[in-house]
């Protein structure tokens, strides 16, 4: 701009009524002039057509990335911005590719959560969810596990409730209150002695936590999980004091109602893209799941396990049965002066068929209720050590010895047709 003469005509002036011209000479403004009575025009002219005008300014502020540098390499101890420049300088030494892909997933943000509070029509209830997990410890108890950061709307969308003492508040959220709410489990584990833990102080990773409730005992899911093994508190307190993170791990919404799943899919979806400035061939940079989608790959994979042991089971019979067969076809050998005799005093050919039959039928079924107490044992150890739900249905075992029976039949009736048919008089020459 030195050196050269510009006008700028037509412009609007803050706190000044209508139109006026300035003039810049070598990068200094030396005239302003009601454009009605301004000057002729020097330089180059620049219309602005009743812009508005303002004198070029410069922000000299920056700002440093929390969540890279929080604690990497080192705290930023004095809280100064000339360290906390020389702390990221650091930590930008250390990033690497896969550090900055991985950020770039970090797509969930709280503008996310309140876009979906406020402009859904079919949600009843939306909650951020970060977690961090540790040690929790009170006294010489300690128990593994994490403290999940939610609002007071996680209790409905899960189907929680709070048995002892109450949930936190809105007013423990805003200003990111040390205070939780805990489990059967973690209650059981740090507090032995059976004592109101409400109150109470915990620590997670030195961080001390104020018990405000006690869950409702829901027990273990489908899975084998343990739902009692769980720890909530405010979201703002996981987020600012526990994890130094800006972005959201997830978001947990409830539909209206069953019916409306597919509609509130549908509007999380456009929500979050509109969000996210995604265009029309973007792909998602979010995932929804939806409890019927787990629920359909909860099933398929079930289903999937009982094909597989079916075929074990199919393989087992098919084993057990040749290795009644061959007990039987040495049972007919050794015996066969036996039948012989037998045919020789008056007994038919289905007297003898019926004999090898049961005969068959209870080994077979001797096998099957061996098979069932190991097959109790094995469930009710699991029960125990692994904590998953067992149950042993009656028709179950009613069908494992109907398969039994069969088997003997099919496997057995072979040798117990060689058998009866025979020669009564070869049968006793039989050496």
């Amino acid at each position: 701009m030195q050196n050269n003469n510009i006008t700028i005509r037509q412009a609007r002036l803050q706190g000044r009524e209508g139109l006026w011209q300035l003039t810049v000479e070598n990068g200094r403004f030396s005239r302003i002039e009601a454009q009605d009575a301004a000057t002729l025009p020097q330089g180059e002219v620049l219309d602005a057509e009743g812009g508005l005008a303002i004198p070029p300014f410069v922000e000299p502020h920056i700002h440093l990335d929390t969540t890279q540098t929080a604690g990497e390499p080192s705290w930023n101890q004095s809280g100064t911005l000339f360290e906390g420049i020389e702390r990221w300088a650091e930590r930008k030494a250390m990033l690497t590719h896969e550090d900055v892909k991985a950020r770039a997933m970090q797509t969930l943000k709280l503008a996310d959560f309140h876009a979906l509070q406020d402009k859904t029509k079919y949600l009843s209830a939306v909650s951020p969810n970060v977690s961090s997990s540790g040690q929790f410890i009170y006294g010489a108890n300690n128990y593994p596990g994490s403290v999940s950061g939610v609002n007071t709307d996680y209790l409905s969308i899960r189907q929680l409730s709070v048995e002892n003492g109450d949930m936190f508040t809105d007013a423990d959220i805003q200003s990111s209150s040390k205070v939780c709410v805990i489990g059967k489990t973690i209650a059981d584990n740090l507090f032995p002695d059976g004592g109101d833990p409400v109150g109470r102080i915990i620590r997670f990773n030195k961080i001390p936590f104020r018990i405000v409730g006690v869950l409702k005992a829901k027990g273990y899911n489908s899975m084998g999980q343990d739902q009692d093994a769980v720890v909530l508190a405010p979201y703002t307190t996981v987020m600012k004091r526990l994890l130094a993170v800006t972005y959201l791990q997830g978001i947990f919404t409830s539909a209206l109602s069953e019916d409306m799943t597919d509609q509130a899919t549908e509007e999380i979806t456009a929500l979050l893209r509109s969000n996210h400035k995604l265009k029309d061939g973007d792909d998602d940079d979010f995932n929804i799941r939806s409890q019927q989608e787990l629920s359909t790959m909860l099933n398929s994979t079930t289903d999937l396990m009982t094909t597989l042991l079916a075929c074990i089971a199919g393989i087992s019979l098919i084993v057990g049965g040749i290795g009644i067969m061959n007990i039987m076809y040495v049972s007919v050998t050794e015996r066969t002066r036996e039948i012989g005799l037998r045919m020789s005093v008056g007994a038919r050919g289905i007297d003898i068929l019926s004999q090898f039959l049961i005969e068959a039928i209870l080994i077979s079924i001797t096998g099957g209720i061996i098979g069932v107490i190991i097959g109790v044992g094995a469930s009710l150890g699991v029960k125990v050590l692994a904590h998953w739900p067992i149950y042993i249905q009656p028709w179950s075992v009613m069908l494992s010895f109907a398969v039994c029976t069969v088997t003997g039949v099919f496997f057995g009736w072979y040798p117990a047709k060689k058998a009866a048919d025979l020669d009564p008089i070869e049968a006793i020459r039989y050496e």
